[in-house]
């Protein structure tokens, strides 16, 4: 009996754009417009995010430029991105908005570095958990009968290494954030 992977492989490929979408999230001293992706801005009474509300470009190497689709919105796109707590600082002009990003001291690249290792190790506990629910299955499929013991051994070999492959791949984007911060 053949096991169904697919499931468990696009469990394991959500784990992993979740990662890299969260770590591309985490503050360098680089510019980048995917810190903005998790600002919600209230416009006509509804949070929406900064992508819905106006445009998003890199300006400098250490500033974006925001412009508002609808410039009476400046000061609540402002507001958001001030109550973010990203440590980013806001300025309003004729064109709409600066967000300039700060030099980061020590302290604060060893933060972001240690939050991206949480990240990771979060990625992990997600994929180990998926493990053992195939592992669970296989065992289970074992019991009833359904697979000998040398298939249930080829079985978990394979998961193994589909857990391996994914650990590699996320600690291969920790490591590029990891550098970028540290750097």
């Amino acid at each position: 009996m053949a096991y169904d992977f697919n499931p468990f492989k696009k469990s394991i490929t959500a784990t992993e754009d979740w990662l890299k979408k969260e770590i591309q999230q985490i503050r360098t001293g680089q510019a980048s417009p995917a810190i903005l992706d998790g600002v919600r801005v209230e416009v006509y009474g509804a949070p929406m995010s900064l992508k819905e509300v106006a445009s998003v470009m890199i300006e400098g190497a250490r500033s974006l430029r925001i412009t508002p689709w609808d410039s009476a919105q400046t000061k609540e796109i402002e507001k958001a991105i001030s109550t973010s707590n990203l440590g980013l600082a806001v300025s309003v002009d004729d064109q709409g908005l600066r967000v300039v990003f700060p030099e980061l001291t020590s302290d604060r690249r060893e933060d972001f570095a240690r939050l991206a290792k949480d990240k990771l190790e979060e990625a992990k506990k997600k994929v180990r958990h998926e493990r053992d629910q195939v592992i669970k299955d296989i065992q289970a499929a074992e019991k009833e009968g359904g697979m000998g013991k040398d298939e249930v051994f080829r079985l978990k070999n394979e998961v193994q290494k589909i857990v391996d492959a994914s650990s590699k791949a996320s600690e291969e984007v920790y490591g590029k954030k990891e550098k970028e911060i540290l750097g």
